[in-house]
């Protein structure tokens, strides 16, 4: 599809200059001294000749046919540029130019024209406000960049020009292999999933990686990276995201949910591998691309120094890696030749007057026992050691085996020459041990994503149209919440159990609920103005009496009215009160690049406090409630402490599946909370003790 950006016959520059340092000049030496062998027709009104190659002074001057503009000119000639590539078929283009988007509306308005234009023209363009792309083997160096990477299996596409740049300087001087380098600018025509697309396509890339700032069609990404994903590694840094956005928000669900949360779930979702850090895209793409996949989470670790190996110890315990101990057999073979002091279990420390040779006879000891799925060597430069034969020892190991091999040489200097034959042979090092042990683990839960089953999910049929007419009324009336009569319909529609209640105006109403129900019993607020009861005091809990009713009812309206006397009151609602189960929340919120978010987490007014929480995007995967239940810190709790019985997790899960639902089936709703879901034990199921609803939209 995108196959004349990478791979083009014929390129045309058209602002090439004559002055060396300018952008048209550098891009136009870029694609000469680098080994570009098919035509290059520099465009310059001014010049007969540029770079000892003929110029000509427009586009269509050219005789020959052009595959790829690159467009240097000032922006407000860019789109008289793109009609020319227009009129002589030329449909690939790449658009340095800046003065777009980014500079403001004038720039944006110019945008909107450029992509008009372009698509009355038949031109696809990567930009504008870009620095262009390079492919290492077909020798395209269309770009300003001051250098061109080595061949490898790196795919990178930003959004970032100068991030481009940053990469690339860091992978110049230890010659890290990249497929294609890409700099999709503002990618007003061309984007993320575009690129993605390609480079999923393309055989000379193994792993891909990205830097985003930002999404125009979060669900797009989505659908494009779970595609992906499935065939190669991707891997995402992804900036800009804040929580600035969740401060008006009226729901806990909402006001916890912010950009992280979106973007974490939906990189979860699809498989994305997320870095955090540039240097930490570096050191996946390092280990995705030169080694097997681990098959399995168990590990070793061979040391000759005591401390960096439990620092390696001490991050697999906090990683999906396993450290197992070795076979008897193993661990006698490994006494036969370490000295007596050596430490025979895992981690193995060899101590360190170790040389190549005991590296070399540990590391085939260890990979004796085929239940290790991944191998980590770290090396401290001492004295004695010969880093360079103990370097080329591991590679050598490395390239015979189908198993994972990552490397700490530590430090910096003293380890320089082994860690230069390490990355010729493909073995990533690290500079610390718990980068390599991230890498590994990045490793085995990309194999645990690509292996896993089809997700299932559950259509319940029915519901919406019960609950519409709900949702009608409140548009109707021109609402933003479902009042507390109509939660409770709502709820039951979706099969949520819910304590016995009953609305009461009046000190006789109020008795004869809490009669009718049977003690003990809980007193709320009801108005439409006030959405959290608890922080205004609307809510009086463990009423066991005629006369705690009473009282009950007196001190909440008046303390109600008090301190929010513009609150229109219409009564109270008593309810049932069930004194076992353990207390979650969950809900909906929408965000505006993915959509429809659901949340699970602790339940209860700390809940925005303690913050220990899950999101998935909707639709929810059977698979999708289930590990978003087991992300939480408080997930054990349900699994039953000391003694207590296992909560119904399959009831939580089905509620999770029932939200989703809900939000599909009701677009319009914008937040909604369940706080608290009261869990009961295993086969009880759960009660929603209390909800909101905020809608908004369609």
């Amino acid at each position: 599809m995108l196959n004349n950006f990478f791979n083009p016959k014929s390129i045309a520059v058209i602002g090439a200059s004559r002055t060396p340092g300018k952008v048209g000049y550098d891009i136009l030496e870029n694609i000469i001294q680098y080994g570009y062998q098919g035509a290059v027709y520099p465009i310059n009104p001014n010049a007969s000749e540029i770079l000892n190659v003929k110029s000509y002074p427009s586009l269509l001057d050219v005789h020959g046919k052009v595959d790829l503009a690159v467009i240097v000119v000032p922006s407000k000639n860019v789109l008289e540029v793109i009609e020319q590539c227009g009129a002589k078929k030329v449909d690939s283009a790449i658009v340095i130019s800046a003065g777009f988007k980014e500079s403001g509306i004038e720039g944006a308005k110019l945008e909107n024209e450029l992509i008009k234009k372009a698509k009355e023209s038949g031109v696809r363009f990567i930009g504008p406000n870009c620095l262009g792309v390079i492919d290492t083997h077909s020798r395209v160096n269309a770009s300003f960049a001051a250098g061109m990477p080595a061949k490898g299996g790196i795919g990178f596409f930003s959004q970032s020009g100068a991030l481009c740049l940053a990469v690339l300087d860091r992978a110049l001087p230890d010659e890290i292999g990249f497929s294609k380098f890409i700099s999709i600018g503002n990618k007003a025509d061309i984007t993320d999933t575009d690129i993605m697309l390609e480079l999923s396509e393309d055989d000379n890339t193994k792993v891909i990686l990205g830097y985003i700032e930002g999404l125009s069609d979060g669900r797009k990404f989505m659908e494009v990276a779970g595609q992906v994903s499935k065939k190669k590694p991707l891997i995402i840094l992804k900036s800009g995201i804040t929580s600035a956005g969740a401060k008006a928000a009226s729901s806990h669900t909402g006001a916890l949910a912010g950009r992280e949360a979106a973007f974490d779930s939906a990189f979860k979702q699809t498989g994305v591998i997320r870095a955090h850090t540039i240097n930490e895209l570096f050191n996946y793409a390092l280990a995705f691309a030169n080694q097997p996949l681990p098959q399995g989470p168990n590990v070793a670790i061979i040391t000759n120094s005591g401390g960096p190996g439990i620092l390696a110890a001490d991050a697999c315990d906090k990683s999906d890696l396993q450290l197992i101990p070795l076979y008897k057999d193993i661990v006698d073979e490994l006494r036969s030749f370490l000295p007596p002091v050596a430490s025979f279990y895992n981690p193995i420390d060899i101590i360190g007057d170790s040389g190549a040779d005991r590296y070399e006879k540990a590391i085939n000891t260890v990979l004796k026992d085929e239940r290790i799925n991944g191998l980590m060597v770290i090396l401290t430069p001492t004295a004695v050691v010969d880093v360079e034969a103990t370097a080329l020892a591991v590679a050598n190991i490395s390239h015979l085996i189908d198993r994972p091999i990552l490397t700490s040489f530590m430090g910096k200097k003293s380890v320089e020459s082994g860690t230069k034959i390490l990355m010729k042979y493909g073995v990533p090092n690290y500079s610390f041990p718990e980068e390599m042990v991230s890498s590994l683990n990045a490793m085995y839960r990309y194999h645990l994503w690509i292996n896993r089953p089809e997700k299932t999910f559950h259509k319940f049929n029915g519901l919406k149209e019960n609950a519409a007419q709900i949702f009608d009324t409140v548009k109707q009336e021109n609402r933003e919440r479902l009042y507390d009569l109509e939660v409770h319909d709502v709820l039951h529609v979706y099969g949520f159990s819910q304590p016995k209640s009953l609305f009461a105006r009046t000190p006789k109403e109020v008795v004869a609920a809490a009669k009718g129900i049977g003690y003990p019993v809980v007193m709320k607020i009801v108005s439409p103005q006030i959405v959290h009861k608890s922080d205004i005091g609307g809510v009086r809990v463990n009423l066991n009496s005629k006369k705690d009713v009473e009282n009950a009812f007196f001190d909440i309206t008046t303390h109600v009215r008090n301190i929010m006397p513009a609150a229109h009151i219409d009564g109270v609602m008593i309810q049932e009160m069930i004194l076992k189960g353990k207390e979650v929340i969950m809900g909906i919120t929408r965000d505006p690049q993915f959509g429809h978010m659901i949340m699970f987490g602790l339940g209860g007014i700390y809940v925005e406090v303690l913050k220990d929480i899950s999101f998935r995007i909707v639709p929810l995967s059977q698979e999708d409630a289930h590990e978003m239940m087991r992300e939480t810190k408080t997930f054990p709790l349900l699994r039953g402490v000391r003694g207590e019985a296992e909560a119904d997790i399959e009831a939580i899960e089905k509620s999770l599946l029932l939200l989703s639902q809900m939000a599909i089936d009701f677009p319009q709703i914008i937040e909604a909370d369940i706080n608290p879901l009261l869990v009961k034990k295993r086969g009880e199921g759960v009660v929603a003790i209390d909800a909101r609803f905020i809608i908004g939209g369609d």
